[in-house]
């Protein structure tokens, strides 16, 4: 199965089951624009609608790019929107009793030791030679603590606006409780924010979605379902993917219930 790579295993196992079947879709599709654009077109023609929201690989640039930072992140948005997938920029749309809300939430380098500042802890990580890539392919273009705080922001004036409940989904996880078996702990300065601790049931989730750690795993948080969706790359996933797919976990399966009813 390694042979077929990731669009090949996209193509042969991401198949509606129901000619009303929805697809989520939680980020880290690819970095180039129209590698997105294609991706969500062929997955758009196969589902009646797809939820999608960037990861933070969609918005790595380089210095000669067309688009960085934020401008990146608005010409993923348009190739999606091309494409009809549903982003976080438009209107949450209704499922099963639920309103699916896509966010970008980004991070803030808040999820570190509580005895440290925000400098400490990345310079710590650098000493020991965990850094993510976002910090020489996001960060030179924007301030991304910034933008995650101006993200929560227009997420929580929207989501305020709710009154069903919600499915989350966001490429970042929003419970730090997500993190536990994460191999280097420092992941975690990349990873989320501590201000979205507490949206799951604040927001009346019945599921949150991410997928930003490459680690499948779902937990119960507080009452809510947290799972990390992602595929990862061929050399993770030829050791995660066939369990899951025997179990029924890949796609992961959202809202079955209601929707059988």
């Amino acid at each position: 199965m390694a042979a077929l790579g990731n669009r090949g295993v996209v193509h042969k196992f991401i198949r509606p089951t129901h000619p009303k079947d929805w697809l989520i879709v939680a980020g880290d599709i690819a970095e180039n624009l129209g590698t997105i654009r294609r991706t969500l077109n062929d997955l758009c023609a196969t589902f009646q609608q797809v939820i999608y929201t960037p990861g933070n690989h969609e918005i790595y640039a380089r210095s000669t790019d067309r688009f960085t930072g934020k401008d990146k992140y608005e010409a993923v948005i348009r190739a999606a929107r091309s494409a009809g997938a549903s982003t976080p920029e438009d209107p949450y749309l209704s499922f099963a009793g639920h309103r699916i809300v896509p966010l970008f939430t980004l991070y803030d380098h808040s999820w570190r030791a509580p005895d440290t500042t925000r400098d400490q802890a990345l310079s710590t990580a650098q000493e020991r030679g965990i850094v993510l890539t976002d910090h020489h392919a996001i960060a030179p273009y924007v301030d991304i603590p910034l933008w995650c705080h101006e993200r929560l922001h227009y997420s929580v004036d929207r989501l305020s606006e709710v009154t069903e409940p919600t499915v989350l989904v966001n490429h970042w996880p929003l419970a730090r409780e997500m993190m536990a078996g994460v191999r280097h702990e420092e992941i975690a300065l990349w990873s989320g924010t501590r201000h979205t601790q507490g949206w799951p049931k604040r927001y009346r989730a019945s599921t949150v979605i991410h997928g930003h750690l490459h680690l499948p795993v779902r937990r119960n948080i507080d009452g809510v379902t947290h799972v990390e969706v992602s595929l990862g790359y061929p050399r993770e996933w030829q050791y995660t993917l066939r369990p899951r797919l025997h179990r029924g976990l890949w796609p992961y399966p959202v809202l079955t219930e209601e929707v059988e009813q």
